[in-house]
């Protein structure tokens, strides 16, 4: 069983929503499509928590300190830093 994508989990999300706002669910249906929202919500926020941490150790200087820039679209934005040297 292949893994959930953030992107797959949010999208599903929104659609629960949708359905959810238009209010013409029964309550069994709208209890069942709340707790698939609230799952869902939960390993969203659990998957930006990840990138959250990798980002930070990526911005750490090599005294461990955390480095925060602020971020800004170049021109070359689609390449790393290292690989204009």
């Amino acid at each position: 069983m292949p893994k959930e994508k953030y992107e797959d989990a949010l999208n599903k999300l929104e659609k629960i929503v949708e359905k959810m706002e238009r209010g013409n669910l029964s309550l069994e249906e709208s209890l069942k499509l709340f707790e698939e929202g609230i799952r869902l919500s939960r390993f969203c926020n659990q998957k930006l928590d990840e990138a959250e941490k990798r980002i930070q150790i990526l911005m750490k200087d090599k005294s461990g300190t955390l480095k925060t820039e602020p971020f800004e679209l170049s021109g070359n934005a689609d390449k790393f830093p290292e690989e204009d040297e």
